[in-house]
């Protein structure tokens, strides 16, 4: 864990990892419904995108054990593994823009890591596919190292924990209502970003709005200069739109 003394320092940038640093969400939210499909559980795209989206394995689970009636057990989850891997390995891509970003973000000495949901295992394989493990690495955090995963803010507050950042010093960047929700129970500020292809689900933006983050986005190259005017105190508390 970091020295205490570096409490005060900061702004820590935390990053989610799907859907903000690699557009995964459609490919996790296909491979999942189709596996589902397999085993009779009709579940649309839509559907998954509301339950699921920004949610721990665990959550998954416990969803389709107690509403679905449906165990997803050991070799389900292999068989999902493997072949969301595959589909990575073929068709996952950075958001535009990210790699200049985390580039732009280490030229002002700004800590970073990330905070996902997923899998230690599965971040670190997205990260590398996409070509940016090397600009985040040593500094990931997973939902498997917390009791609670999000919207709960166990995970964030973690990380900042182990990076010796005060969560009020801290920006959480994320795309899913139940990240918002979590860095907001962390009492961190939050920098909502819409430029996934995941976006276009119907009521996507809608429930991002109700929850007023501090700020939405919708190009990651403009990260830099908000990051900035929040130092500077002009970000304010208020819901704003950078789009």
């Amino acid at each position: 864990m970091a020295d205490k003394a570096l409490l005060n320092s900061g702004p820590l940038v935390i990053f989610d990892c799907d859907g903000v640093l690699v557009d995964s969400e459609p490919l996790s939210v296909r491979v999942l419904v189709e596996a589902l499909n397999r085993h009779g559980i009709d579940m649309a795209e839509e559907e998954a995108y509301q339950r699921f989206l920004g949610r721990s394995l665990a959550t998954m689970r416990q969803v389709m054990d107690e509403e679905y009636d449906f165990h997803t057990g050991p070799e389900f989850l292999e068989t999902l593994r493997l072949d969301l891997y595959d589909l990575f390995k073929t068709d996952l891509q950075p958001i535009d823009g990210i790699a200049e970003t985390l580039d732009a973000l280490a030229l002002l000495n700004l800590p970073r890591c990330v905070a996902s949901s997923s899998q230690p295992e599965r971040i670190r394989l997205s990260l590398s596919i996409t070509g940016i493990l090397d600009k985040l690495e040593p500094h990931i955090f997973s939902a498997s190292m917390v009791k609670n995963g999000k919207p709960a803010p166990d995970l964030f507050l973690h990380a900042a924990e182990q990076m010796g950042i005060a969560p009020a010093n801290c920006i959480v960047i994320e795309d899913s209502p139940a990240g918002i929700e979590a860095a907001q129970r962390a009492g961190m500020s939050v920098f909502a970003f819409t430029g996934g292809s995941h976006a276009c689900v119907p009521g996507y933006r809608e429930r991002i709005d109700e929850l007023a983050p501090d700020l939405i986005f919708d190009a990651m190259p403009d990260l830099l200069h908000l990051v900035k005017n929040h130092m500077e105190g002009r970000g304010g508390k208020s819901s704003q739109r950078a789009v």
